[in-house]
C-alpha cells in the first residue's frame, strides 16, 4: 500500500446547513486507507462536530473571520502539504485558493459550488470573480447539471474542468435516527391523532419561500384539519409568524427551530413540502425521500426538478403558487395506504440512488485523478 494521499476539506463551520451536511457524510464515509483527511474551519463550534468519526484530524483556524483565515490557513498548508484542497461555498473557495497560491505549496483545489448564482442579473461582479479564481482550481464540482450549465454560463468556467457529482445522502443513518429518535416532549402534541401534519424544513429565507407555504396551508386548513411544522431558523422567523397571526393560524403552525434529529419529525408527518423558489440540488428532499414519507416540492430549478425527476419520485407543483400548492396537499392526504406506500418506495429507491458511499467513492476518484494528474 502506497502512502496515503492528504485531503484538506474547507468549511466555515461544520454547522446546520445542507453544505455542512454534505461536508460530513463525505469525511465519515471516506476510505482511510487511501486517504489521510483534516476538516479545517473558522473558530466556531458547529452542530454537527459531534458527529465527526474521532479517526479524522479537525483544525480550527484561530479567527471568525474569513479573511483573517487566508494567513494562518496557509501555513498550515505549507506545513502539512496536502495534496488536494477541498472547499465549498463560492466566499470560502475564494480563501482556499488564496491560502493555497500564499503558501506556495503545490496543492491542488477542488472548489464545489451548489448555488444557482446569478440567475436574476444580480452579482455579476462577484461571478465574474469567482470565474476568475476558478481558474486556479483543477476541478470545479457542480452538485446538478443545472449548476454545471449555470457555471459554464455565469461564471465562464471551462467546462472541461467541471464535474457533476450529488450530494451524498447516509440513507443507513437516516434509517437509524428516523427509528430510534424521540420528538421533543414539548412538540408532541402537535402530532395528535385525527390530525393531518405537513412538514417543511430548510432556513427562514426568501429563497425557501415558506410564506407561499403557509398562504396555501391557510387554504387547505378550511378543508381538512391539519398541523403545520416548519423547522429551520433564519432572518424571516418574525415576518413569517406574523403572517401566521394575521391569517389566524397560531393554534396550527408550529416553528420547532433547528432540530438535530429532523427525521423522527419527517417520520411522524403525513406529508414533506418544499416551496422553494431556486435550489441547487435540494438536498432535504433527498433526506425526506429516505425516510419514506410522500413529497411535494415546488418546481425548484435545477436541484429539485432533478432530484424528483420531473414528478416521477414526488408531487411537482409551481413555484410561488398557494392554490396549486393547497390542491397538491389536499390530493396526497386523500391517497390511500397502496397509493401512498407504492409512491414513498418509489422515493425510497431514489434516496437510495445518492447513498453516500457511493457518492463519496465518485469524491475518491475524482481526488485520485486530479492527483495523478
Amino acid at each position: 500500500m502506497g502512502e496515503k494521499k492528504k485531503i484538506f476539506f474547507f468549511i466555515y463551520q461544520l454547522g446546520s446547513g445542507g453544505a455542512a451536511r454534505t461536508m460530513l457524510n463525505l469525511l465519515n464515509n471516506i476510505d482511510l486507507e487511501q486517504f489521510e483527511p483534516t476538516l479545517i474551519t473558522l473558530n466556531y463550534d458547529g452542530d454537527y462536530e459531534k458527529y465527526l468519526k474521532k479517526e479524522i484530524s479537525f483544525i480550527k483556524l484561530p479567527t471568525r473571520r474569513l479573511r483573517s483565515g487566508i494567513i494562518p490557513f496557509s501555513k498550515i498548508i505549507k506545513k502539512e502539504k496536502p495534496d488536494i484542497i477541498f472547499s465549498t461555498i463560492p466566499n470560502y473557495n475564494l480563501i482556499a485558493i488564496a491560502a493555497r497560491l500564499l503558501s506556495g505549496h503545490n496543492a491542488k483545489n477542488i472548489v464545489r459550488e451548489a448555488a444557482l448564482l446569478g440567475t436574476e442579473g444580480k452579482f455579476n461582479a462577484k461571478l465574474k470573480l469567482y470565474g476568475l479564481a476558478y481558474r486556479f482550481s483543477k476541478k470545479v464540482v457542480a452538485l446538478s447539471e443545472g449548476v454545471r450549465q449555470n457555471i459554464i454560463h455565469n461564471y465562464k468556467v471551462n467546462p472541461k474542468k467541471i464535474e457533476v457529482i450529488y450530494n451524498p445522502v447516509d440513507v443507513g443513518n437516516i434509517e437509524a435516527m428516523k427509528k430510534q429518535g424521540k420528538i421533543a416532549e414539548e412538540h408532541q402534541s402537535i402530532f395528535t391523532p385525527g390530525k393531518k401534519v405537513i412538514i417543511t424544513a430548510g432556513r427562514l429565507v426568501d429563497d425557501k419561500d415558506q410564506a407561499t407555504l403557509i398562504s396555501a396551508f391557510a387554504k387547505l386548513n378550511k378543508n381538512i384539519p391539519a398541523n403545520l411544522v416548519i423547522l429551520g431558523e433564519g432572518e424571516l422567523e418574525q415576518k413569517l409568524k406574523k403572517q401566521v397571526k394575521a391569517l389566524n393560524l397560531e393554534g396550527n403552525v408550529f416553528f420547532v427551530g433547528f432540530q438535530e434529529n429532523p427525521y423522527a419529525y419527517f417520520n411522524k408527518a403525513d406529508i414533506f413540502v418544499l416551496s422553494s423558489k431556486r435550489e441547487g440540488f435540494g438536498h432535504v428532499l433527498t433526506e425526506a425521500l429516505a425516510t419514506r414519507i410522500p413529497i411535494i416540492s415546488t418546481d425548484a430549478r435545477p436541484g429539485a426538478a432533478e432530484v424528483l425527476d420531473n414528478g416521477k419520485y414526488g408531487v411537482v407543483t409551481p413555484v410561488g403558487d398557494p392554490d396549486a400548492l393547497a390542491a397538491r396537499m389536499e390530493d396526497v392526504l386523500n391517497w390511500d395506504d397502496e397509493k401512498r406506500s407504492q409512491v414513498t418506495e418509489k422515493g425510497w429507491e431514489r434516496a437510495v440512488s445518492f447513498r453516500a458511499d457511493k457518492i463519496v467513492k465518485e469524491y475518491e476518484k475524482l481526488f485520485n485523478q486530479t492527483i495523478d494528474q
